[in-house]
């Protein structure tokens, strides 16, 4: 990257380091993880970079058959970019509140949705119906507050945070997961993980129709 200036595309990789990337204490080096080869790609092109992709296996005993794609590269003019706006290095934790553009926060929350998030479906334990959900997990619950409280501003919807093992969990059902998927998806030329689109594409086809004609 040879300058830095706030678009689309950067605001959705940033969205996705701060799901799942990491910043080295050498203050020069950004990593990138995912499960999904085509997302690191996406990754790329959205910063520009070659930096060639490798594979690791998890951290955790339980996972250790699990595959995952990690590409680093070292780019000190976006290392303090990206802790200008807030990041910092080990931020799992830590991470609270960022200073994203507001004209830019639809792209960053996808890439959180698509680093951290999960857009599926459940049955109601009463009417045995598949409602549509939309999930953001982090090992900050500020971070996940400041999420919220910037969703129910922008669209009026509620949200709730709740504990899941050695983090937090920030979910949003029907309506406002609805309200969400209309949101980060406003043109079909964004960048975006296809897994995930697809998921989202199968809520209510009148509704997605709708959000789909008001963000054209």
């Amino acid at each position: 990257m040879k300058s830095i200036a706030w678009n689309s595309r950067l605001a959705y990789a940033i969205g996705l380091i701060t799901a799942d990337g990491s910043l080295s204490i050498d203050k020069r080096h950004i990593t990138f993880v995912s499960k999904d080869k085509d997302l690191i790609e996406t990754f790329k092109e959205c910063l520009g970079i070659k930096n060639k992709i490798s594979l690791k296996t998890s951290g955790y005993a339980k996972d250790k058959e699990k595959k995952y794609y990690v590409v680093q590269f070292g780019n000190v003019k976006l290392y303090n970019f990206l802790t200008d706006i807030g990041l910092s290095p080990n931020k799992s934790k830590s991470i609270k509140a960022l200073l994203i553009p507001p004209v830019y926060f639809a792209d960053f929350l996808r890439g959180i949705i698509d680093g951290d998030g999960c857009i599926d479906y459940f049955l109601h334990p009463e009417s045995k119906r598949k409602q549509f959900r939309i999930r953001i997990t982090s090992g900050s619950k500020y971070f996940l507050e400041w999420l919220k409280k910037i969703l129910t501003m922008r669209l009026n919807i509620k949200g709730s945070i709740g504990n899941i093992a050695r983090a937090y969990q920030l979910k949003y059902y029907k309506s406002d997961s609805y309200r969400i998927a209309g949101f980060i998806y406003y043109s079909p030329k964004v960048a975006y993980l296809k897994r995930k689109f697809e998921k989202a594409k199968l809520m209510n086809e009148r509704e997605w129709r709708n959000w789909q004609t008001l963000t054209a």
